[in-house]
């Protein structure tokens, strides 16, 4: 755990205030555990968890929700200073951590990338994870984790991740995860709240596997549900995207199952591209974005469409080749970037 000098509280007091979501109280006048504020479950708790997911929740013997290793949180503040963004808020609890950021973009030597990384080899049932990212204004970063994210089949109960961004007054911030990975068994949900500046530009990436393809596991998991929801300071809407994945709750192959004709068709692989800014507009967006991954080669059925408001753009694809969404991701992304900064985006270092 680490935590620089400074206003702290200050610090704290802004990381928290990103979810636009409001907090239940604590039921029954629980009292404040020795770990602060950020070990309540009003903090790592999804304020809302999706009826396919809760259901699953249950108490069991050995470690709890809750109990040491079991809650990690990660909050990470970025600020101008000395003419580059630079990292002035970190507040790590394992098994969350990152590296310190890296300056490898000879185009663009003011902009922070950061690897996001964790203790763990996955998540595990039970597991309460809380990532908060704020970007100050007119800072520009990259997010991403080091590895795919592996989700270990669960006997009990479900894992959740709340990801909570806070974009300010013409930040440019990348966030671009590497693939969540179910495994058979697995129960998760992912909540992003992103809270965007109309003056800032914000890319966020979400890829999800099937499985493990290479042990040919296919949709084995129980239950996969992830919600997107974008804001303005102010609390007005701007995009609201919900993923809600049961392989057990339809027929195989039928309309009404995750490999349906309306869901994943029969692809191992979903990914989406979202970018929020008012730097070009999104017809010229969504063009340089359908472009790209239509030169990226492979076998992949995608769409392109703008968001309401002319916020941005938003990318969905399905395949079956990792190598080949990865390579329309990467092509799609890098696009964006030189469109947006009008520099060459950098190969991302991940070994």
């Amino acid at each position: 755990m680490a935590e620089p000098a400074g206003n702290t509280a200050a610090g704290a007091a802004r990381l928290a205030s990103v979810s636009a979501l409001p907090r239940p109280a604590p039921a029954g006048g629980r009292e404040p555990s020795r770990g602060g504020y950020r070990l309540e479950p009003a903090f790592y708790e999804p304020a809302r968890v999706p009826a396919e997911v809760l259901h699953q929740a249950q108490i069991w013997r050995g470690l709890p929700v809750g109990s040491p290793g079991k809650v990690g949180i990660l909050q990470l503040g970025f600020d101008r200073n000395r003419g580059r963004t630079e990292l002035v808020q970190h507040y790590q609890k394992s098994p969350l951590q990152i590296m310190h950021p890296l300056y490898y973009n000879e185009l663009r030597p003011d902009m922070a990338y950061t690897y996001l990384m964790s203790a763990g080899g996955g998540i595990l049932h039970g597991d309460r994870l809380r990532t908060d990212l704020r970007f100050g204004p007119g800072t520009s970063a990259h997010v991403t984790t080091q590895t795919q994210t592996r989700v270990y089949r669960m006997e009990h109960d479900y894992a959740s991740a709340i990801m909570n961004i806070a974009v300010e007054e013409g930040a440019y911030a990348e966030y671009l995860p590497e693939a969540v990975v179910p495994f058979a068994g697995s129960r998760f949900y992912q909540q992003t709240s992103a809270v965007v500046d109309a003056s800032a530009t914000l890319l966020l990436g979400e890829t999800l596997y099937a499985g493990r393809l290479a042990r040919g596991e296919r949709h084995a998991y129980d239950v996969y549900a992830s919600d997107l929801e974008v804001r303005r300071p102010d609390g007005r809407l701007v995009a609201l995207d919900r993923v809600r994945l049961r392989p057990g709750a339809g027929e195989p192959g039928g309309s009404d199952g995750v490999n349906g004709l309306g869901v994943l068709a029969n692809h191992d692989v979903l990914a989406m591209l979202y970018v929020f800014t008012p730097l070009v507009p999104p017809a010229q967006l969504a063009d340089t974005m359908h472009r790209a991954v239509a030169e990226s080669g492979g076998d992949l059925i995608f769409g392109v469409s703008t968001l309401p408001g002319e916020a941005g753009v938003w990318m969905r694809l399905v395949g079956n080749d990792t190598v080949a969404v990865a390579a329309a991701n990467t092509a799609a992304a890098a696009a964006v970037h030189e469109l947006l900064t009008g520099k060459r985006a950098p190969v991302i270092r991940k070994s």
